[in-house]
């Protein structure tokens, strides 16, 4: 339940993966809206990216208590313990509801500490704070940890890893996009052309570290990469 068969190099292979490999933003596009209208400065974007992190740690983990406690197939079986036979209910048409209300919980609490801590932040990011909740790379990153069915352990790494990711490319297209606001663009491809122009390099870039097979552990059984699955149509655990 907290490691299964994952060992400390196979973490390891885990973060690199989700920071490099398979980055949200490079590999699947997912979180563009807040990608593109916050990069503008190293600042604010920083800002998101710290934000990013926390929420999606906190709300990757919470999500995979409750799936694995009330969503998922045969997880109210604990209830047996107080007299409730409740093995065979399926909650799993609850899972999109539930996951998106944790990760709205933790966006209000965090919009709350940053308008009290640093105000100038808070109004930098603006809108696109509160639309952390329904930002889909962090949706994305909770489904498809629990789609891979990962122990605890590998499942903290997992989201911790994949928001380090999300913040890292938007750290990065900012401080490109700082130097070609005054560098001699083509007028044609200035703003998001060149911006669409950028991310694809770097996507190409971060595509020399899948060669890493680190995170598989020894005897398992092969996964299909997420944007092969349509798990986020249906969870299911039990997908090949």
């Amino acid at each position: 339940m907290w490691m299964g068969p994952y060992e400390s190099l196979n973490l390891f292979g885990l973060l690199i993966q989700a920071i490099f490999i398979e980055n949200f933003l490079l590999a699947n596009f997912l979180g563009m809206c807040t990608y593109l209208a916050c990069s503008t400065k190293l600042k604010t974007a920083n800002g998101l990216g710290v934000a990013v992190v926390f929420v999606l740690t906190v709300s990757g983990v919470l999500n995979w208590i409750v799936y694995k406690f009330v969503t998922a197939p045969g997880a109210l079986s604990w209830l047996e313990h107080f007299g409730i036979n409740a093995a065979n209910v399926d909650l799993s048409f609850l899972t999109f509801l539930l996951f998106i209300s944790v990760i709205a919980g933790f966006v209000q609490v965090l919009e709350i500490v940053i308008e009290k801590f640093s105000p100038a932040l808070y109004l930098s990011l603006g809108l696109y704070l509160p639309l952390i909740t329904v930002n889909c790379a962090i949706l994305g990153a909770c489904l498809f940890a629990v789609t891979r069915d990962y122990p605890f352990m590998p499942n903290l790494i997992y989201v911790f890893g994949s928001g380090m990711g999300w913040w890292l490319t938007i750290a990065l297209i900012a401080a490109i996009r700082e130097k070609l606001a005054t560098s001699n663009v083509v007028p044609a491809l200035r703003g998001m052309g060149i911006t669409f122009i950028m991310t694809g390099l770097m996507s190409m870039a971060f595509q020399g570290f899948i060669g890493i097979k680190l995170a598989k552990p020894t005897g398992a059984v092969d996964v299909a990469p997420p944007t092969e699955r349509v798990a986020l149509a249906n969870v299911d655990p039990e997908l090949p």
